[in-house]
């Protein structure tokens, strides 16, 4: 056994000094001068805080953008949080090495090079994500052209108008601009133009939906000097049919039902009460609710508010409707108790030959009929009417004055006048749909086309 193993180490040990297993010129193929550039030869005499191009010229940087997704748009704080991967391009001459492969880096040793300092100006809030490590990306080429790529989510401010909501048009940006480096030192521009954004056609939000989006390129003008800007516009159209469902349908529905009061006979007064002041208070919650995820802000009358404030007004109109209605059947009654009791009085006198005075109620007319003899009552009539005749000469053209005015109001307070209350409600039936039919028709039309 001894001998055996004695035996193989021998042999071994003759392999390899005679390179029978690796031969040597394998080696000299690959020694350090022909190995790709490791990060200490390129970093050796490299000053990362010295811009590329130092001295000779700004240095070009180009942009990309992936859009990940949108997490969220709030009205309330005018503002929506994305998750984007932003990737930068420029050419560093101190990088350059022979070959025309590309080396990556760790993204940890971003600390080595120089980089932009780009920022989002709009920004409220921001996070470079770090699982499982920084999700950075940094790729040299032999050309000295350096990737840089980065996965960051921000929450950017976006001015909204809010004035057609919930059949609004958002328009928001992007903005992407440097700190420190001016037009003299940096200039931005977008690689692909609007193909350099990537992700926003296949995006899918709750409530909108990407309509259009284009890329622009000017400069930032601050008081330290101009700053060059990348910007991403794009428009954001929010999709009308679940406010419909939501708030549009259940109005329409309140207003509807508040009709129903019109088919119910105007003695049952617990049953129309009942109707309008639920729809009422119902109503007013449903205008409540829907301004709950909305600003609180007065320069905004929205849309939704209109129409809201449209279907209140019919619902209270039905209510009001009701209350006339009663309120002239009560006093449409109440002549007619007065006449039957006046005829009743009438035939229990007409036994006792004396006739009561009975006002016609006609404003016009009155009718007067005396219980004594013809003869003296006109006797005393053409008595009244000598002793008046002086001062019916001397009052005759204050008399004239009077008489216009009594007359003017009669007829204004004949207008008033209703013969058959329940026509009230046999008019409401066809005036509240056809009115509510026309206005729906001017808010669609003006809010959808205008």
């Amino acid at each position: 056994m001894h001998v055996r193993l004695h035996t193989l180490l021998i042999l071994c040990l003759t392999f390899t000094q005679s390179g029978c297993m690796f031969p040597s010129h394998h080696w000299g193929d690959w020694n350090d001068s022909q190995l790709l550039p490791t990060i200490q030869k390129l970093m050796k005499g490299y000053n990362r805080y010295l811009r590329p191009n130092f001295n000779e010229g700004p240095v070009e940087i180009g942009m990309s953008l992936d859009i990940a997704s949108i997490d969220a748009i709030s009205e309330i704080n005018m503002d929506y949080t994305a998750t984007i991967f932003l990737r930068q391009r420029w050419r560093d001459s101190r990088l350059v090495f022979p070959g025309n492969e590309s080396v990556s880096v760790d993204g940890r040793l971003v600390s080595l090079l120089w980089i932009p300092d780009t920022f989002i100006p709009d920004s409220k809030r921001s996070f470079l994500h770090d699982v499982t490590v920084e999700n950075r990306l940094i790729r040299i080429f032999s050309n000295g052209t350096v990737l840089y790529a980065l996965r960051i989510t921000a929450t950017i401010a976006c001015n909204m108008d809010l004035t057609k909501y919930p059949m609004d048009r958002q328009v928001c940006t992007l903005q992407l601009e440097s700190w420190g480096y001016n037009l003299q030192d940096v200039v931005f521009y977008w690689t692909r133009g609007n193909d350099s954004v990537k992700g926003l056609d296949i995006l899918r939000l709750a409530q909108y939906s990407v309509e259009s989006y284009y890329t622009s390129v000017s400069e930032a003008v601050y008081e330290t000097g101009n700053y060059p800007k990348l910007v991403l516009h794009f428009a954001l159209r929010r999709n009308v049919l679940f406010f419909i469902l939501e708030t549009y349908v259940p109005s329409v529905l309140l207003v509807v039902l508040s009709w129903v009061s019109f088919w119910i006979s105007q003695s049952s007064v617990p049953a129309r009460t009942c109707i309008g002041v639920t729809t009422v208070l119902t109503m007013t919650t449903l205008m409540m609710g829907a301004r709950t995820s909305l600003p609180n802000a007065n320069c905004f009358i929205k849309a939704i508010d209109v129409y809201l404030g449209i279907c209140f007004t019919f619902i209270f109109g039905a209510l009001l409707e009701y209350a006339c209605a009663h309120f002239y059947t009560v006093q449409h009654q109440t002549i007619e108790d007065l006449h039957r009791d006046l005829l009743r009085e009438l035939n229990e006198s007409s036994g006792n030959g004396s006739i009561p005075i009975v006002s016609s109620t006609q404003p016009n007319h009155s009718v007067e009929i005396s219980s004594a003899a013809e003869e003296p009552t006109e006797q005393s009539v053409n008595s009244d009417i000598k002793n008046n005749a002086g001062s019916k000469e001397n009052m005759s053209g204050r008399g004239c004055g009077l008489s216009s005015v009594k007359d003017a109001s009669r007829r204004a307070a004949s207008i008033f006048v209703v013969e058959n209350p329940h026509n009230i409600d046999r008019h409401a039936r066809t005036v509240f749909p056809t009115a509510f039919l026309f206005v729906n028709i001017l808010y669609w039309l003006y809010y959808l086309f205008l």
